[in-house]
């Protein structure tokens, strides 16, 4: 039987289609955006409870358990520890807490009209992957690049080794897990929308090399809308032409830098991240809420986000004014950092792992030792975000005229473009009212 084409029915590859996947495209079909928090709890009852909401909100919404930082490193006795203890932790401990609690504490909640996500930021995932096999979680998220150069000190090879068993783990399934490739959110900020979409791309191959049939790609909102629009649009044109016969949808998230500190200003660029996935054509969105600045967010404001995101969204689509993105090569240059990578390696996981030690692939600011660290870029005039240093790699579009030494003032300042452009705007505003 051949496989079936993107988007369509209930069968994709050799299996039926991951729930989760359904319902996103489910979403699409009906102009819904479908909008995610991000959230976890220790608690069984509180993490229930925070679910339950999520699932109530006037939004198309889906459920996130997040998971705590000690087992996002393997340290189960210490969560365990925390559990008998009382002692606070910052997110869900899956493996301490076990299949069947977590089983039980879904029990009534999840299912084809609210499934769920596990994100978990561990570069050696076996053994979460297995607890979430057991516990039957629709979807998960990561990758063997983008949850080991930020977060783990693990070396590459070690981190694409665990993460082709865990892909080989799900693929033996009968019942696929959905898993979503992190590589469009390297460091979240500061990394040039070409590195982000090949990263993307080439952890989907990943994936799909080890035989996954129902994956997603990510891309992070910068600085830019105009280039974010065209960084979306080069993805699911790499995604369409690499992907064939897989199911797979594209999931933008709000954006992961220094965040506005002004309600009003947190709100817009929520706003403009609603309406950018609109515009795109993405399927489901991470939002972020006001107290990102400040604090964890309780569940009453994740929901608010959800809810204030959805309407948004609603209202874009009610708007029916898809916007053609500019061409600046941003698609070629994404292409040829893909096409180059795999020639490095018979697989993809040994094509990731060369092209790192060689510096053909270089994340700027990325402190890893796996990663070169020699190129550089920065928030032009316009907020483009843009190449200055290539480092090695093959970029022959990088800007001469941004090789400028770069001072830490200089790093702080291109840090703080979204908070100070959101927040400044707000204010001016308001200055501009009350002098009226």
């Amino acid at each position: 039987m051949a496989p079936a084409p993107v988007g369509s029915a209930e069968l994709t590859g050799t299996g039926r289609r991951n729930r989760f996947s359904a319902f996103v495209h489910r979403a699409k079909a009906e102009q819904r955006l479908v909008v995610q928090p991000r959230m976890g709890f220790a608690d069984l009852n509180v993490m229930r409870e925070g679910l339950l909401a999520v699932r109530a909100a006037r939004a198309t919404s889906v459920g996130t358990v997040t998971l705590d930082s000690y087992t996002r490193v393997n340290d189960h006795d210490s969560a365990r520890q925390a559990l008998r203890t009382g002692a606070d932790l910052n997110g869900f401990p899956l493996v301490a807490h076990g299949p069947q609690a977590t089983m039980g504490m879904l029990q009534g909640v999840t299912g084809r009209d609210f499934p769920l996500q596990v994100r978990h930021g561990s570069a050696l995932p076996y053994p979460l992957f297995e607890a979430m096999v057991a516990a039957g979680v629709d979807a998960t998220e990561g990758g063997p690049v983008s949850y080991c150069l930020p977060y783990s000190r693990a070396p590459l090879t070690q981190a694409v080794e665990a993460w082709s068993r865990c892909c080989d783990l799900i693929a033996a399934q009968e019942d696929q897990m959905h898993l979503e490739s992190f590589g469009g959110c390297m460091l979240g900020q500061l990394c040039p929308p070409s590195l982000l979409v090949a990263l993307s791309v080439l952890e989907a191959l990943f994936f799909a090399e080890h035989g996954l049939t129902s994956i997603s790609l990510s891309y992070a909102q910068q600085t830019h809308p105009g280039q974010d629009l065209e960084a979306l649009a080069a993805l699911r044109r790499l995604a369409g032409e690499r992907l064939g016969g897989i199911d797979w949808h594209v999931v933008l998230y709000t954006y992961m830098g220094v965040y506005p500190r002004t309600p009003v200003g947190s709100f817009r660029i929520l706003q403009d991240s609603a309406r950018l996935a609109v515009r795109s054509g993405t399927e489901r969105l991470i939002v972020k809420t006001p107290a990102e600045a400040h604090r964890i967010p309780t569940v009453s404001e994740n929901v608010d986000a959800l809810e204030f995101a959805a309407a948004v969204a609603a209202d874009e689509y009610q708007r029916g004014r898809p916007e053609l993105p500019t061409s600046t090569g941003l698609y070629e240059e994404a292409r040829m950092l893909v096409d180059s990578t795999l020639q490095l390696g018979a697989t993809v996981g040994a094509a990731l792992v060369r092209a790192f030690a060689r510096g053909h692939l270089d994340v700027p600011f990325c402190l890893h030792r796996d990663n070169a660290n020699k190129s550089r870029a920065y928030v032009d005039e316009r907020g483009l975000l843009r190449w200055a240093q290539p480092g090695a790699m093959p970029l022959r579009g990088a800007d001469l005229a941004g090789r400028r030494p770069l001072s830490a003032q200089g790093l702080i300042e291109m840090l703080g473009y979204n908070e100070r452009r959101f927040d400044r705007e707000q204010l001016t505003r308001v200055t501009q009212w009350s002098l009226t």
